[in-house]
């Protein structure tokens, strides 16, 4: 398709309005979306877009603003310390996987032939990995503030940095002089320049950029805040992203760095939020068009042709990236599970990749045809990586989750006749342990998260790794002797798993438990367990307490009024258990007609205490309450 602008708008707005929806219908990421709707409007489907190598240059020339916008973004995010806290990984976890990456990717094209420079080139460009795919699938999972996403950000924040000294190394690694001074010129305003001086201005550039943003960007953005338009403070956010993108490729450089480095600075500025509301949805929208550019951009003709080359070429990259990604976390001393999600998330090639061998052939460093299949490689790759971390979440974190809590890497609990055991010792069983031991309680503390257990030790804590529905474990603990077990476990099913095995084997324990939801309450009742609480509900009565005050609501009456629902909301509960387990349509309506009674019930208490001096001692008794009801039930009748 060669048509007007108009016109391919339409094709990849309406590819991703189409494809996307139905790929989140089945829970896979919106990634895989957006490279599917690539395929089917591409050269070798549909063939609306794509058809020569201007306009696909074009194009993706545009989308890789979303990966400047992304990169904007994350550095708004990361205040200057906090950056400086991740220094460590960044050099030490990101330099060790490139230099480790390319060293092998370099070894493996040696033995494929190709000449030592080529293979060097090579390596180093395949050492790099996608940000812009890794980003978005981190974010999507909630992966990317956890200790493993920090570590899988600060190694692509070292890879975006290591961009640029391979920009410097591809000239040096070239066969002609001519054609890299050619290439250069065209591409940097300092090519000419020898190379100190080009060091020199690329310092003071990034230099002129962080001081702008702490002291020339406030006024600006304050002045242009004062004139309240919108739209005016949105022109001038992407004034500034596009700006120090341009600047920094006319220097040479990756403009997403220099994005990065303009987000790092403004990230305390008290404008920050607003930069992202604006911000956001451009980024969103250049995005998905470059995974469709990636997508429309595999070239299935060569793939048919050389089929075998290619997924071997493939699988060789994916699995050698994944086996050094793997020792890198063992040498940094990271524990399986975060290994693992580190491996699966770095395993392929990345978006710079196209940049680096696009460059690589002009300067006459790579053949055409070693480009070629290359681009399909990382394009394929790039593909896998969504299909890879979907395999992760599905399939082999729930193996490692069970493999982690195997008996030989338990601790080994010691009985201290504590007469409570904890299982479960998250947000939710801190606080009942807390309460107890502050009460002279005594409690065993069971966790089977190795990260909350390290953090709880250095408060000076005892708590005892391993999985508490392990009836040997709770056995060590001293369940035979103790008498109250209280399960604060998040997981639901973990948690009636842990109810039966205590019944039958340690009947006579009482069990006090955390329901996480109404049905893992009534899941419970069904196991005849009635010492519960559900985890939100007397946190959710206190803030709703604290409104009712907001409002005007003396706070005698405020806190009357939600010990009135409290009590009512827990009867009714039961009384509706019988509903619930034999027709949900009924238990739908005997609950709507419920929060009318509440509402009648606090109704009738506060005409009944209008005179009253809000002493603590009139409150509803059961029988006028039960009196209330059945007026209620009454009246609908």
């Amino acid at each position: 398709m060669t048509g007007s602008l108009l016109e391919q708008a339409i094709v990849y707005l309406g590819a991703a309005v189409v494809v996307v929806p139905l790929v989140k219908r089945f829970k896979f990421s919106a990634i895989l979306g957006y490279l599917i709707a690539g395929i089917i409007i591409g050269p070798y489907v549909l063939g609306w877009v794509g058809q020569s190598s201007e306009e696909q240059t074009r194009v993706l020339h545009f989308a890789e603003f979303g990966v400047v916008m992304m990169l904007f973004l994350i550095g708004l995010g990361l205040r200057p310390a906090l950056l400086w806290k991740l220094r460590v990984p960044i050099i030490g976890i990101g330099g060790t996987q490139v230099l480790l990456t390319t060293i092998a990717i370099a070894l493996l094209a040696l033995a494929f032939g190709l000449p030592a420079k080529a293979a060097l080139t090579v390596g180093m460009i395949l050492a790099l990995s996608s940000t812009a795919i890794v980003i978005q699938i981190l974010n999507e999972q909630g992966l990317l503030t956890t200790p493993a996403g920090r570590n899988i950000f600060s190694v692509l924040l070292f890879q975006d940095i290591a961009a640029i000294p391979m920009l410097a190394v591809l000239p040096l690694l070239a066969m002609s002089s001519a054609n890299s001074s050619k290439h250069l010129s065209a591409d940097s305003l300092i090519a000419h320049y020898p190379a100190w001086i080009q060091v020199g201005l690329i310092i003071g550039t990034i230099a002129c950029i962080m001081l702008a943003g702490r002291f020339a960007f406030k006024p600006i953005f304050r002045l242009v805040a004062a004139t309240q338009i919108r739209e005016l403070f949105t022109a001038l956010a992407l004034l500034i992203v596009i700006g120090i993108a341009w600047l920094m490729q006319s220097l040479g450089l990756s403009p997403a760095l220099g994005a990065f480095v303009a987000g790092v600075v403004l990230a305390e500025s008290e404008y920050r939020h607003q930069l992202e509301l604006d911000i956001a949805p451009f980024q969103g929208l250049l995005l998905g068009l470059f995974f469709m550019m990636v997508g429309a951009g595999i070239d299935f003709l060569l793939l048919i042709h050389r089929p075998l080359l290619i997924v071997l070429l493939v699988a060789l990259l994916v699995l050698t990236k994944f086996l050094i990604l793997l020792l890198v976390g063992r040498l940094f001393r990271m524990n399986m599970v975060k290994k693992t999600i580190f491996a699966f998330a770095l395993a392929q090639a990345g978006e710079f990749a196209f940049v680096l061998f696009a460059m690589s052939l002009q300067l006459n460093v790579l053949t055409a045809d070693i480009v070629s299949i290359l681009v399909l490689v990382v394009a394929l790759s790039m593909m896998l990586a969504p299909l890879l971390m979907i395999a992760l979440d599905k399939w082999i974190m729930p193996r490692l989750s069970q493999q982690a809590s195997s008996p030989a890497e338990q601790d080994t609990v010691e009985n201290d006749n504590n007469p409570v055991i904890i299982a479960g010792y998250g947000r939710f069983g801190q606080m009942i342990g807390r309460l107890l031991m502050a009460n002279g309680i005594t409690a065993t503390i069971l966790e089977n998260n190795s990260d909350h257990v390290e953090t709880i030790r250095r408060f000076g804590q005892k708590v005892y790794y391993g999985d508490a529905t392990r009836a040997d474990l709770l056995a060590s603990a001293g369940a035979y002797e103790a008498k109250v077990l209280v399960i604060a476990l998040a997981d639901q099913t973990k948690s009636l798993e842990l109810v039966e095995m205590v019944k039958n084997q340690f009947p006579h324990l009482r069990i006090f438990v955390r329901a996480t939801s109404r049905a893992h309450a009534y899941e419970l009742m069904d196991k005849e367990v009635f010492s519960f609480e559900r985890d939100t509900r007397l946190s959710a009565l206190e803030l709703g307490q604290s409104v009712l005050q907001q409002f005007g609501f003396h706070p005698y009456r405020a806190r009357r009024a939600t010990h009135l629902f409290r009590q009512h909301d827990k009867r009714v509960m039961h009384q509706l258990f019988e509903v619930y387990k034999e027709n949900r349509n009924d238990y739908i309506e005997s609950s709507k007609r419920n929060e009318l009674i509440i509402a009648e019930i606090l109704k009738a208490d506060m005409a009944g205490e209008a005179d009253s001096d809000y002493g603590w001692s009139v409150v509803l008794s059961d029988e006028e309450i039960e009196a209330i009801t059945e007026d209620k039930a009454d009246d609908k009748k």
